[in-house]
């Protein structure tokens, strides 16, 4: 278990998504203002490229490290949410902040242990 590493890839996982919702978030909201869709979305992206970086580094128990770094993921943004509201003061976020939580607590572990599971495969094309 690599801690420092996936507490980065976690940071930095939450910057990408918050940076790409705030760029698309005029398109998502003035022409679809009841499916939100682009933050599951590049959540999904980010968290496959960063949990591909990171499992790429073991050899053994991919699984489980795959699963530790979604629990690390959703850990980040439940603090790095926090901090955001507490610092900026926007409570926008909290409107939908229950719906948010459960689907990075399915996301980010499903994403990543899925990974950690492919990883694990040996794979023979002939």
């Amino acid at each position: 278990m690599k801690l420092k590493l996936a507490i980065i890839y976690g940071i930095l996982s939450w910057l990408l998504i918050y940076l790409i919702s705030l760029n698309l978030e005029p398109y998502y909201i003035d022409n679809n203002p009841y499916i939100n869709i682009f933050i599951p979305i590049s959540t999904i992206i980010v968290s496959i490229i960063f949990g591909i970086l990171y499992i790429r580094e073991f050899n053994e128990n991919e699984v489980k490290e795959g699963f530790i770094l979604g629990i690390i993921f959703f850990i980040c943004d439940l603090l790095l949410d926090n901090i955001y509201v507490l610092i900026v003061g926007e409570t926008g976020i909290l409107n939908n902040y229950p719906l948010h939580i459960i689907s990075m607590l399915l996301l980010f572990p499903l994403i990543t242990t899925l990974l950690g599971y492919l990883a694990h495969m040996k794979i023979e094309l002939n």
